[in-house]
């Protein structure tokens, strides 16, 4: 079996993302490490462990880096979190501040809103159809 297991999201702060996305989102924490460098291994996952792709919270090294954060896609929805339940999801989002650039709406492939992470990274909250 393979699948992507990670995908790096570059971030200027980690406890401030932490908190965000196990906060705001609902995400478990799964690993938080020290490295040598002075760095970080920071693991987040939006469900059980192991179920999903799981998001590694990368601090910004340097200028290029850094004009990344916010911006990992060009302005594009570069992540989309699943749901069996929108309605609860959004609610619960909503009202820890996350931040909906638009109402719901029903698709052919299911109930969707874009939001913005802490960063300004665009996301699709989305409960597929059927």
């Amino acid at each position: 079996m393979r699948r992507i297991a990670l995908v790096t999201l570059v971030v200027d702060d980690y406890d401030e993302a932490i908190r965000f996305y196990t906060g705001a989102l609902g995400f478990r924490l799964v690993e938080d490490a020290p490295r040598p460098d002075g760095s970080r291994w920071v693991v987040v996952e939006p469900g059980a462990r192991g179920a999903g792709t799981g998001l590694l919270l990368a601090r910004a090294k340097g200028g290029a880096q850094a004009a990344r954060v916010g911006d990992q896609t060009g302005g594009r929805v570069g992540f989309f979190l699943h749901t069996d339940d929108f309605a609860r999801d959004h609610a619960r989002m909503a009202a820890a501040g996350v931040l909906f650039l638009e109402e719901p709406r029903h698709e052919p492939y299911g109930t969707v809103a874009v939001f913005q992470d802490l960063y300004g990274n665009r996301w699709d909250l989305l409960q597929p159809a059927g």
